[in-house]
């Protein structure tokens, strides 16, 4: 299986011959004295990359990672996405892009899908909900809450309107995180910036679990910048923000109350600058690899009734969206049933 790698240092990524080389280097782009050594990864084994620090790299690289269908993700200094390097389309298909732009202009169809994404997150928040519920943490009244404004979801007739709904019941459920973390205090949501350990490690995951949708959708013939729930707008792939609803809450929001709980992750591994608490690199590195494992955790997919791991599942939900599109057969977005 192919592995994401996440380049959380300073350095040089270059190809050479069928292999990638990796050299760090300081924050000066020198190359570091303290006798850091190049590593070489085989590019055969490589899904894609998540850049934290700075990367020097040329076009010959960039040639080589789309020849090889090796996707390169970018993140800023406050761990904001700001793009990524995708290989050349060669899913393209004239068909689906007519579908997907027919229901995003059919006011009935685009709100059909809008509130299949609602409808599936509010699931997996729920059964977040209960499963903590179960383990000693009264969590009924939030729940019944969210049960009640869900019910609201199928009378919806605006995308505006569904939004607000989604709004409180994410309200509802983030009150609940007060609840089950353990020594941290979420104090409400912030983004921009986070002003707390649990928003910091939110925002981070997030961000994540919108790239993960992202190279699902161009391993598909989806396009990405026509969405249904969030509006489609410039220089972003709204169509992953919609999806991301669905899996946030059972991968990212699963892994922030391991990591809390369990004390893997610390007040040493933040930074709090001004009105900012951000991941330091330590921190970063911890909060990955408790995500990869989570991703390559299977579980017995009902449909195709053998074990799929949490990450080929958000492939599998592009294909869902992709026949319902295509009036293959009506989407049903995936729910936790654990």
């Amino acid at each position: 299986m192919k592995k994401t790698y996440y380049l959380f240092n300073p350095g040089v990524l270059e190809r050479k011959d069928n292999t990638l080389k990796f050299t760090p280097v300081a924050e000066d782009g020198e190359l570091c004295s303290t006798g850091a050594q190049s590593r070489y990864l085989p590019v055969e084994d490589i899904a894609e990359f998540y850049v934290f620090g700075s990367l020097r790299a040329n076009s010959a690289l960039f040639n080589f990672l789309g020849q090889k269908d090796i996707a390169v993700h970018f993140f800023d200094y406050y761990e904001n996405y700001t793009g990524s390097f995708m290989p050349r389309d060669g899913l393209l298909s004239g068909r689906m892009l007519l579908a997907q732009t027919s229901h995003y202009q059919d006011k009935k169809k685009r709100m059909v899908i809008a509130r299949k994404f609602i409808e599936g997150a509010a699931y997996n928040m729920v059964k977040n909900l209960q499963y903590y519920n179960r383990r000693g943490k009264d969590m009924e009244d939030i729940i019944e809450l969210i049960d009640s404004l869900c019910q609201r979801i199928p009378q919806t007739l605006t995308v505006e309107e569904l939004m607000g709904i989604e709004g409180q019941i994410r309200q509802y459920y983030y009150a609940a995180f007060n609840l089950i973390i353990n020594d941290y205090d979420m104090d409400g949501r912030s983004k921009q910036p986070p002003r707390n350990e649990v928003n910091a490690l939110i925002s981070f995951g997030n961000m994540v679990c919108y790239t993960l949708c992202l190279r699902a959708i161009h391993q598909t013939q989806l396009n990405p910048t026509i969405s249904y729930l969030h509006q489609p707008g410039e220089r972003r792939y709204s169509l992953a923000l919609d999806l991301a609803e669905i899996f946030k809450p059972f991968i990212v929001d699963r892994v922030i109350f391991k990591v809390l709980n369990k004390k893997e992750i610390q007040q040493k591994h933040f930074d709090r600058k001004l009105n900012k608490c951000l991941l330091n690199t330590a921190g970063k590195k911890i909060f990955v690899k408790a995500l990869e494992d989570r991703l390559q955790e299977t579980i017995q997919h009902r449909s195709l009734k053998r074990q799929v791991s949490y990450r080929h599942l958000i492939k599998l939900e592009c294909y869902k969206l992709a026949k319902h599109l295509l009036a293959m057969e009506e989407y049903k977005p995936f729910k936790m049933y654990w």
